[in-house]
Order: structure tokens, then C-alpha cells, then sequence
């Protein structure tokens, strides 16, 4: 059967020019080729997420709240969201129940939605102390659910580390406190917004958790790649570096067809002109750089397809630069979005 599989792409102008032209929202096109469309342009989009179970339905997290496609993403129609303009960044199903969705936003909140995302009601609030005050309210970046204890689920925090819950969202537990104790090593401190050097500790972008390594939560700061064996109560340096001439991670997502397979998007800085995409096929142990590209700007997102391995796309910040591959790395196609657009922030495939 032919590949039915689209791309889409988030693309927001938050990011220190209020005043750039360009377009915003969604766009998508065939995996396959073909020219992409702007699907949603009302709205900035700071995530764009193809549902695991049906790839019919599309959600985009927007400077509105939610919106949803049933059609693939041929259209979008903003949900029974209870918050006007409320940004949302993340999204997460619930393994035990496709129709259970969470949606992460800014300022840190929770939304659960348990009608397939027609309709959301916003969690009792996280109460998370505020770590590291910056020029933006904190946000809910990346959502990920233990896949054996599901009422656990951990979201990163950006510039404020790292919570847990044990009760599918009803309370969280701060995870931050071990985050702040590595950066009191000189060379894991960073301050460029705030009034602390553990900033950089604190600038949380992904997590994700690897179903070979189940109780290892693997989170993408802006200092590297860390690991907690213990549900967040202390973490450990990857030591990406080893690996990587660029250290700031951007995103980590684990493969859902390749068994211990992560992948990781490291750039310089959260504005910077290069970056690469990283894989590792060990559990992140080591990693080796898997795409074959120049981008121009940081990388923000790793699209990765459901059910193909072979397919992988990544999203550079500026320029609307787009690239993917269709046959594991060997070969890699640019097909950068039309006219121009402000930042892309997420790339999903699906």
C-alpha cells in the first residue's frame, strides 16, 4: 500500500521578533513529495502532533489553545479549549486509552482532555516553585508516561528543570533539585536570561524514556543530555560531548521501531546557525551524527515516523529549513517551507 504519511510543521513567531514578517501556523505535505500547503495560518503553532493510533488526527499546540484535525490535517478547527489564548506545547495519549490526551502549556499547566481531544479541562495546578526567573513565562515543553507505571508521567520545564507525577497529573513532585546541584560544576553553569548560572540546568526542552531502560528518564537541556535512574531525585551527565562538537539539546526521541534507538537534535545555542542530528543505538550510550545536511539556523525538532524507521526529518529554526530522510540516513532531501515564515519549532510525521 502506498505511503500515506504526511509532514507537518509548527512555525511561530515567538522568539524575540514580534515585529518579523512571515507566516505562522501549520504546514504539511506528502512524505511522499509533493508541494507543501498552509493549513493553519490563524494561529502561531509551537508543536504539531500526529495522534499513535490514528494519523487522521492532528493536534497543534497554538498561542489559542488547541486545535484539531480529523482529516489529516487538510483542516483545523480550535477545540472546546476552556483558556483563550493560552500556549500550548506539548502534547501526550495515554497509552492505556487513546481517547486520554494531555496537553502541556504556558504558564505551567496541565490540560487533560478524555473525549479524543474534542473538548479539556485544565488539572489541578502543578505548584512548581519558580526556579529561574526569565523574560517568559515557563512552559511545559515535552510530556512522557512511564510505559510500565502509567500514572507516572514527567514534563520538562523550560528554564525550570524537570516535574513528576504518580497520578496521571492530579499532583506533581519537583524533580529540579538534582538539576540544580550539577550546576554548581563551573562547566555546566549558564546564565543568559535570569539571575542564576544554573539557568542552563534549568532550560528543559525534551524528555523521553526508553521502553528497553524503562526507569532511566532522558531529558534535553541546554546543557546537554542527563539521565535520572531514580525518578528525578538525582541525574547524570551523558556526556554528549563526547560525541558531538555541539552540546545544546533541543529534542530526544526514542524510536517506536527500533529497539534501544534514540535520537537527538544538538545545536550550538538556542540561536545559532549549526546543529546536528545525532543517533544512538545503544540507549544512549554513544552516539554517532546520522544526518547528512548543513542547517542554517538551530535545530528545534526530530520528526519521527510511527511505523517506518527509515523515515527521518528534522526542522531548523530559521529560514523555514526542513530536511528528511526516506531510506535511514543515506540519502537526505531539503524541502524547505514556501515564501517566507518565522520559526519553526516542531516537525512531526505521520
Amino acid at each position: 500500500m502506498a505511503d500515506q504519511s504526511n509532514i507537518y510543521v509548527g512555525v511561530a513567531g515567538y522568539f524575540g521578533k514580534p515585529d518579523h514578517p512571515g507566516r505562522v501556523g501549520v504546514f504539511r505535505r506528502g512524505a511522499k513529495g509533493g508541494d507543501w500547503q498552509h493549513v493553519l495560518g490563524t494561529v502561531q503553532a509551537f508543536t504539531v502532533f500526529v495522534h499513535p493510533t490514528d494519523p487522521t488526527i492532528v493536534f497543534a499546540g497554538t498561542n489559542d489553545g488547541v486545535w484539531r484535525s480529523t482529516d489529516a490535517g487538510a483542516t483545523f478547527r480550535r477545540t472546546d479549549f476552556p483558556d483563550a489564548k493560552t500556549q500550548v506545547w506539548s502534547f501526550l495519549v495515554d497509552l492505556r486509552d487513546p481517547r486520554r490526551i494531555f496537553a502541556g502549556a504556558s504558564p505551567i499547566d496541565v490540560y487533560r482532555s478524555d473525549d479524543g481531544g474534542t473538548s479539556w479541562r485544565k488539572l489541578p495546578h502543578p505548584g512548581m516553585a519558580t526556579h529561574c526567573k526569565g523574560p517568559f513565562a515557563s512552559r511545559v515543553m515535552r510530556l512522557v508516561q512511564h510505559p510500565k507505571r502509567p500514572d507516572e508521567i514527567y514534563a520538562a520545564l523550560e528554564i525550570n528543570g524537570v516535574m513528576r507525577s504518580t497520578d496521571s497529573g492530579e499532583t506533581w513532585t519537583d524533580c529540579s533539585a538534582g538539576l540544580i546541584k550539577l550546576a554548581e560544576l563551573p562547566h555546566l553553569q549558564s546564565k543568559i536570561v535570569s539571575d542564576t548560572t544554573a539557568e542552563g540546568m534549568l532550560d528543559s526542552h525534551a524528555v523521553t524514556i526508553n521502553p528497553a531502560d524503562p526507569d532511566a528518564v532522558i531529558a534535553a537541556m541546554r546543557m546537554g543530555l542527563f539521565r535520572s535512574a531514580d525518578q528525578g531525585r538525582t541525574w547524570q551527565d551523558m556526556d554528549v560531548g563526547r560525541f558531538s562538537p555541539t552540546t545544546y539539546g533541543r529534542d530526544v526521541k526514542v524510536s517506536t521501531v527500533e529497539p534501544n534507538t534514540l535520537y537527538s537534535a544538538l545545536s550550538v545555542a538556542a540561536s545559532s546557525h549549526d546543529g546536528g542530528l545525532y543517533r544512538s543505538q545503544d540507549g544512549g550510550q554513544s552516539w554517532k551524527r546520522f544526518d547528512k545536511v548543513q542547517v542554517h539556523g538551530t535545530i528545534m525538532s526530530i520528526g519521527l515516523h510511527p511505523s517506518d524507521a527509515a523515515q527521518v526529518y528534522i526542522g531548523a529554526r530559521y529560514d523555514g529549513e526542513v530536511f528528511g530522510t526516506r531510506d535511514a540516513g543515506k540519502t537526505w532531501q531539503a524541502m524547505p517551507l514556501p515564501g517566507e515564515v518565522q520559526h519553526i519549532y516542531s516537525v512531526a510525521c505521520g
